[in-house]
């Protein structure tokens, strides 16, 4: 069915809605509507109802704040897809297929609003699709048709004479996350402060229905004594990306640091010994199958990995990284034969273009996390260079170690050594110019905060010391005194140091609440 998405003035649509606060009676009609009308599973909600209490007893009242989708003008969530399952509309509704999705949990991280979920049955993101099939014929989403008040109303915010629009040409309204750029299209009236702005709830001894779920309790917990306000009611978020996604930071790393360093250990003269010859590129293939697993393992729809490169959507640095991981796995190949067929001219020309691959496949990382609008901590335009040299950090590390049990003449350990010591170095100054430098925005503040005082500062420190530090400490003993262990010791601290801080610097991105 052709779908009219003119307004009859000349422009496309854009749906949107308005919330008004200064009726709403938290009643959750609208959560039940729109669990019967989509079959939502238990669990999980296209749209919920929060609510939040302020004052001091007897001066004490409570807000409503009904949240959802904001069906964004510029919404991240359709960018960061890599398979094309979310798409914008011409008519500005923002809708899914589950059919496409491979559960990648991306779009989970790009959209500032906490507004997508993993449907528990499908295995596929799922989210407030603005009952296109009632839209489509005609009729209202349902949670405005059930709300009893009248305190949801949907329209066209391009048609001047639409309902929405004379509502709000005479009633000032707010928007959530202005400052993330995203054009939504969800507005509030009359809504409180701390009923749209998270980072001014905190946490009390409980729900009023039930308990505090773990997820919320911890994001709740750094903001509770600075809170104006407190969560009496509310749904659980828990974290998108954990282990699989830090130890694929890690993997890659190796990957990407081994092909890097490969050209400097040929630039010192040893291609004629192991470490220089085929070492770097077993090594970049094995951390690139290494992480090819933890990427398929992280997806909740794991057969439809290859959906990646027959459906790609090519604004997504996530279906880019794939085309990333190719390339950087062909040129490992290419030079690993090459090493083995004694190819040595061909060699020593791939041991060059393995500079530039290496380094895509380390740096596509920071774009791809760029790309997740909803952790503000991953903003920082600091991310591509530290993610470079924590490669660096890496592949120095984990050749350091092989070293040990093949053919490394001194020449190349030293190299190998100042590489760690120097890499390791540069980490310590770029993190920390990163995580205690200045942060654009309250979340970026908040999250770094998280990571190096108060959620996750053990994790944190202990990172730190064991991947700048102790490397340091250790790859200048060995450069002084000698002796291969104390340069494998470096490399493995390393090892355990950047897997230790870049765990805790996913998790402290995803530890600030959004809704």
């Amino acid at each position: 069915m052709a779908v009219d998405t003119s307004t009859g003035t000349g422009t496309k649509r854009q749906y949107g809605f308005a919330i008004d606060h200064r009726s709403c009676i938290g009643c959750h009609a609208c959560t039940v509507a729109c669990k019967t009308e989509h079959g939502v599973e238990l669990g999980v909600f296209r749209t919920w109802v929060k609510y939040i209490e302020r004052g001091e007893f007897p001066d004490t009242r409570r807000y409503f704040s009904v949240l959802r989708c904001n069906h964004c003008t510029d919404a991240p969530c359709v960018q960061i897809c890599p398979v094309k399952a979310l798409t914008k509309r011409e008519d500005g509704i923002v809708d899914f297929d589950a059919d496409r999705c491979i559960g990648c949990k991306a779009c989970l991280n790009a959209c500032p609003y906490d507004a997508l979920y993993i449907d528990p049955q499908s295995n596929t993101a799922h989210k407030c699709n603005f009952c296109a099939h009632r839209v489509d014929t005609g009729m209202k989403p349902a949670c405005e048709v059930v709300c009893p008040t009248k305190a949801i109303v949907s329209g066209d915010l391009n048609d001047p004479v639409s309902e929405i629009s004379r509502l709000l040409a005479v009633v000032p309204a707010q928007v959530r996350a202005p400052e993330q750029g995203t054009g939504p299209n969800v507005f509030y009236l009359g809504a409180d402060e701390a009923s749209l702005d998270p980072l001014q709830v905190g946490g009390g001894d409980g729900y009023l229905y039930s308990e505090v779920p773990d997820s919320q309790r911890e994001k709740l917990a750094p903001l509770t004594e600075e809170a104006t306000a407190t969560a009496m009611h509310d749904i659980g978020h828990s974290a998108p990306w954990g282990w699989r996604v830090s130890s694929y930071f890690l993997s890659k790393g190796i990957a990407a640091g081994a092909m890097m360093l490969a050209a400097l250990l040929l630039v010192v003269g040893v291609d004629s010994s192991a470490l220089g010859d085929v070492v770097p590129g077993l090594l970049a293939l094995a951390g690139i199958a290494v992480t090819g697993l933890f990427l398929v393992w992280d997806l909740k729809q794991p057969k439809r990995a290859i959906y990646l490169f027959t459906r790609p959507q090519w604004r997504s640095w996530l279906a880019l990284g794939a085309q990333c991981i190719n390339v950087a796995a062909v040129v490992a190949f290419a030079f690993t034969v090459a090493a083995l067929l004694g190819a040595d001219s061909v060699r020593d020309a791939l041991a060059w273009a393995m500079i530039p691959a290496g380094a895509l496949l380390a740096g596509y990382t920071a774009f791809l996390f760029n790309q997740c609008e909803g952790r503000d901590l991953w903003q920082s335009p600091l991310l591509l260079p530290h993610t470079l040299v924590n490669a660096a950090v890496a592949g120095a590390g984990a050749l350091g170690i092989v070293a040990l049990f093949v053919d490394a003449p001194s020449a190349a350990t030293r190299a190998l050594a100042w590489a760690l010591l120097a890499a390791a170095a540069c980490s310590a100054i770029i993190g920390a110019l990163d995580i205690f430098g200045r942060h654009q925005t309250k979340q970026a503040e908040r999250a770094a905060t998280n990571l190096w005082r108060d959620l996750y500062a053990r994790r944190f420190w202990a990172g730190v010391v064991a991947a700048t530090v102790l490397p340091c400490v250790l790859a200048a003993v060995y450069l002084v005194a000698g002796g291969a262990l104390v340069l494998a010791a470096g490399g493995l601290v390393a090892l355990v140091g950047l897997w230790l801080y870049e765990d805790a610097w996913v998790r402290a991105g995803q530890s600030v609440p959004l809704s």
